[in-house]
Parts: C-alpha cells; structure tokens; sequence
C-alpha cells in the first residue's frame, strides 16, 4: 500500500510519538517524518550515541533511575532543536520532569494499539530489558495498566492498530492538522 501524500502541514512545534513498546513509534515515526519532510530522532538512540552504550547495559550498570535522568536530559536537548519527530521510550512520558518537557515542548501523540498487537510485534526484536525472562504478554498488560493513564495526558490519541504505517502516518498528519487548526 502506497502512502498518501502529505498535506502542507509545517508544525511549528515538534511531534512527539508516546506510547508502549512495539506500537510502531520508531517505525511510523521515520514515515511521518518523511511524509512531513522533517527530521527524525529517536530518543532511544540519541540516548545510546551520549552514553557510548546500549540501554540495556545503562539498565544493567546503572539502573532504571539513572537511565531515567539521562533520558530526560537528551529529551529537553531534543526539544530544543527545530521542530522535527521524535520518537520517545516507552517510559519516557511516564517520568513527570519528563512529561512535563514533552508537554510543553511538543504536540503529544499517544499511538495505541491492542496488546495482542504490540506482543507480535515486540517478539520479533530483542534488546528490550523490560522483556528480558518474562512473558511479554504479561508485561505489556501490566506497563498498560501503569502507563496508559499518564499517555492520556497526550494532546492527541491516534489508534495504530495493526494498520499498515502509512495508514498510521495519515492519521497522524490529519490529528496534527486538526489540531494545529484548533490553535491548540
């Protein structure tokens, strides 16, 4: 399936792409950022490139508090730059320094999907120290239970489902557009 042109959309903020593992935010945010000729960061990344690290080693060495304070550095750096998409950890939007930043430095987009959805997708890729020995069904019901309240505070909601991207990406573009049109 083809992606839809992208409509002239020129936010002036960047979009920030929350949500669990697997929903597609590293993904349909590379598309998004090509629909929308804008850069593309992953805070997943940028975090590893100022560690000299994998997160699963930050994790391993220095725990989940430390990954936390870093992550919220490269964060507010990010926010910084002109407006591009950002793909954020799962985790990130749950920190409220964090969530704060995201907040008022970008336009929030809560990508959702079924958690049957996300446990396909999340086993076809290692690496994820949330995942390591346990049952990924388990874990996402439970980061679901623990998360979804704080994604709600997004700006926005749009349902990944197991759409393919480019059906993502155009809801994405029509949610920011509507938005953008509310002067929100």
């Amino acid at each position: 399936m083809s992606e839809m042109p992208a409509p002239s959309l020129a936010p002036a903020k960047t979009i920030a792409l929350v949500g669990l593992m697997g929903v597609g935010k590293t993904s349909v945010g590379r598309r998004l950022a090509t629909a929308l000729n804008l850069p593309f960061r992953d805070a997943d990344h940028e975090i590893e490139a100022a560690a000299g690290r994998s997160i699963s080693e930050i994790f391993a060495d220095r725990g989940e508090a430390e990954f936390r304070e870093g992550e919220r550095r490269v964060i507010a750096r990010l926010l910084g730059e002109p407006p591009h998409v950002l793909a954020t950890g799962g985790g990130a939007f749950v920190q409220p320094q964090t969530r704060a930043l995201i907040k008022a430095g970008a336009v929030v987009v809560w990508l959702k999907a079924d958690i049957e959805v996300l446990v396909r997708r999340v086993g076809r890729k290692s690496g994820r120290p949330l995942l390591a020995d346990r049952d990924p069904a388990e874990v996402l019901s439970a980061l679901a239970k623990d998360r979804y309240p704080y994604y709600a505070e997004a700006h926005l909601t749009v349902d990944a489902g197991d759409a393919p991207h480019g059906v993502t990406v155009a809801a994405i573009i029509a949610a920011v557009s509507e938005h953008m049109k509310a002067g929100v």
